[in-house]
């Protein structure tokens, strides 16, 4: 079944005038990713050339997704948009909040029992305005999108920073927060800066203990958690052609880690094959007869250098499997140097969990190869040292595995379990036995993201990120330092055996199947649907407006925490055990800000309340602050906001009072989700001035009053001891972006055009 094939078919109808016009006014050959964008326009055809990494562009994206835990939010504020259904094909997933303890069955049923609330508002949401719902254990946001609704050439926003996912299936797929999530399901056009171009050229052929996942990892290594910031990662030559439509996915998936706006590869084979496997005949059909404009130029890929803004060149018949980690997913080493690196930095090298899925890998092609692995040492007689965990990505997916005996070779191992088709440990949502202990000790896994405390709560477990074959044979070996390539193990019988290169299949020979892929679909017309949301519930709160800025300089303000080092939107909103609350605004305003490290006494969640002098809780004090009518600034170091799409992290200080985020750098989703919600995102014109921020400062803005597009706001810092320092901030507000600060948010404003 084919979701939406007449939209498909009305993007590609208007690919060939589109892209001559773009190529006119350009004047030279288009990249893939400037095809999709510039067919993507707003206003249709091109009437100018976009400036890369200066332009403020508006598109209209042909579709957008939701994961249940942002969902929540962006739905909530759509409710507020006056619209009696939404304007682009959506749909929303449920796959956050299920938590990985016991195994498949009881722990889906555990989540249903606890979260029956939020997806039954979910249900009624979807079913009102037109969306599509997935319910419950029908599988992983990404991989269900991948495999029901990505299609070469589309653009897609989502609310989830993984949502580049699709680029497997070509598109440019990108992770917003909700704001423009609503922005689109509202009719409306959807703004980015025309983003840079990064491009990766794959030369050679992976073999042995490769895979697509160590493409990414040494991509990562190269690049840093910020080197893609602001661009698109655009996959070509050889080496990308070779690669499985999932094995693209998984690249596309963690070039989040980068900071990239999204990562994506040209329509080839592997696209049709995995088109076709999944029921979508019908997408090739109309994707071929436009198939040269669903690619870069050949110009463009013979002369990479003339047309992206920053080449890198990668042998795959070269590479070799990496180990990324811990604490962050840059820090990339060959595993043939692990063992020194490991022994250098001190370590644990024995491992008691690895865990295999996620949105990044937990296809039918990434469960086949760690299968394989597994299938090899039983047959050898070896038993695994760690416990190995599996989170299928989707129903499909699980049944079709279980159908072709995948899932019971996993269970050959006695300690495995079989999780839901759902994010848990991914996404901290994992009940680990003793992680409350706070041990030192290391897991490793084939997910994407590896911050402190992420996982399991335990801001002492070394997470390291690999790819599943590698996971299944680390999790043999119960070691780190193992390298199959090289290494032996020992059998029960005391034989020194090896284990096989890993073995899979890119699709099943039988085809996919499942009974049930636990989709809603909407009414027709959903007019009659109640939505209905206690007044007194924890879980769920309806929106009230921010208020919009008095046209006055902010004075008086304080300084709330000076944050220190890393702080990702897991240390702005902790996800885990606060996922609960991503429907109850105040609620979920109690996670604020607690995991970042206060500068001023290296510790979490223990700032100075300057109205007393004591020291308390961050969103405590952060209270006391707005109930004394005192606003507040925070103040934060490089890529301040890297990781997750979740608008939380900027509606958090928002709803408790703070007036502006000062930081050395952003990372985009973050920098823009501020603005979607009336906040002042700034960053530092001199990054030194970052010490010049004392925990007593006064704070004020002396030209706030003067805001305007690319001209820098003044701050003055009064100390205790009467001295002050002034300090320059720049800011990326277009006319547009300050006339929502003015009314208080991007909903506000669309509020009044409205009305």
């Amino acid at each position: 079944m084919t979701f939406d094939i007449d939209m498909i078919k009305k993007v590609y109808e208007r690919y060939p005038e589109r892209i001559a016009i773009a190529r006119q006014i350009t004047g030279k050959p288009l990249t893939l990713s400037e095809k999709i964008l510039y067919t993507h326009l707003w206003e249709g055809n091109a009437t100018k050339e976009y400036e890369r990494g200066n332009s403020y562009v508006d598109f209209a994206p042909d579709r957008v997704a939701m994961q249940d835990a942002t969902a929540q939010m962006a739905l909530l504020q759509f409710m507020q948009a006056g619209k009696a259904k939404v304007a682009v094909p959506s749909t929303a997933h449920a796959d956050h909040l299920i938590q990985a303890r016991v195994g498949a069955e009881a722990d889906l049923q555990e989540g249903i029992n606890k979260n029956s609330e939020v997806f039954n508002f979910l249900s009624s949401v979807c079913d009102k305005y037109g969306i599509g719902f997935w319910k419950p254990g029908a599988g992983i946001i990404h991989q269900v999108v991948l495999e029901n609704y990505a299609f070469p050439g589309g653009m897609m926003i989502g609310t989830d920073s993984h949502t580049v996912n699709a680029g497997g299936l070509g598109m440019v797929a990108i992770g917003v927060g909700g704001a423009d999530a609503v922005d689109v399901m509202a009719g409306m056009a959807w703004e980015l800066k025309m983003p840079k171009l990064i491009g990766v050229k794959l030369t050679g052929k992976m073999s042995g203990w490769t895979s697509a996942k160590d493409v990414i990892l040494k991509v990562a290594g190269i690049l840093t958690v910020k080197g893609g910031t602001g661009c698109i990662v655009e996959y070509f030559g050889e080496g990308a052609i070779s690669l499985s439509a999932t094995g693209k996915g998984t690249i596309c998936n963690m070039g989040a880690e980068i900071g990239a706006t999204t990562s994506t590869f040209g329509y080839d084979d592997s696209m049709r094959r995995y088109l076709a496997s999944t029921g979508r005949q019908d997408v090739v059909d109309a994707a071929d007869k436009i198939a040269e404009h669903l690619t870069g130029d050949a110009e463009v890929y013979a002369n990479p250098e003339q047309y992206f803004d920053q080449v890198i060149e990668i042998n795959l018949s070269e590479l070799t499997p990496h180990l990324n980690g811990p604490f962050t997913p840059d820090l990339a080493t060959p595993v043939s140097e692990f063992k020194e690196k490991a022994i250098a930095n001190g370590w644990p090298i024995e491992v008691e969990w690895a865990l295999i899925g996620s949105c990044t890998n937990s296809s039918y092609e990434d469960l086949s190869r760690a299968a394989s692995i597994v299938e090899d040492a039983v047959a050898k007689g070896v038993k695994p040292k760690a416990i190995l965990g599996i989170n299928p990505g989707s129903e499909q997916v699980k049944f079709t595995a279980e159908r072709d005996g995948f899932l019971n070779s996993f269970r050959k191992f006695e300690n495995a379990r079989i999780f839901t088709n759902a994010c848990g440990p991914c996404i901290g949502q994992w009940d680990r036995e003793g992680a409350e202990k706070g041990e030192k000790n290391s897991i490793i896994h084939s997910f994407n993201r590896n911050f402190a405390k992420r996982a399991d709560g335990n801001p002492n477990t070394h997470a390291f990120v690999a790819s599943p074959e590698m996971v299944a044979a680390i999790a043999i070996s119960g070691r780190l330092d193992f390298n199959p390539i090289t290494d032996t193990l020992t059998a029960e019988n005391g034989e020194h055996i090896r284990l096989n290169e890993p073995q899979g299949f890119e699709l099943p020979s039988k085809g996919f199947a499942v009974d049930d892929n636990g989709y809603q679909a909407p009414s027709a017309d959903g007019s009659s649907v109640q939505v209905n949301v206690s007044p007194t519930s924890d879980r769920l709160q309806l929106l009230e407006e921010f208020p919009a800025w008095d046209g006055k300089n902010i004075t008086g303000a304080r300084v709330l925490i000076k944050a220190f080092g890393k702080c990702t939107t897991d240390h702005i909103s902790m996800a885990g055990p606060w996922l609960k609350y991503r429907g109850h605004l105040d609620n979920i305003s109690n996670n604020m800000l607690i995991g970042a490290v206060n500068a001023y006494n290296m510790e979490t969640n223990k700032v100075k309340n300057q109205l007393d002098g004591s020291y308390g809780e961050v969103p405590a004090v952060q209270r006391a602050y707005k109930a004394a009518g005192i606003p507040s600034i925070v103040v934060g170091d490089q890529n301040y906001g890297e990781g997750s799409s979740r608008e939380h992290a900027a509606m958090e200080p928002r709803h408790l009072g703070v007036k502006a985020v000062l930081v050395k750098s952003f990372a985009r989703i973050h920098e823009t989700n501020l603005k979607k919600q009336g906040m002042l995102g700034l960053t530092f014109a001199n990054e030194a001035d970052y010490d010049k921020i004392q925990e007593d400062d006064v704070v004020n803005f002396l030209d706030l009053d003067q805001f305007a597009p690319g001209k820098q706001l003044t701050l003055e810092f009064i100390h205790t001891d009467g001295t002050k320092d002034i300090v320059m901030a720049n800011h990326t507000y277009n006319a547009q972006q300050i006339d929502w600060f003015k009314a208080g948010s991007a909903l506000n404003l669309i509020k009044q055009q409205e009305n």
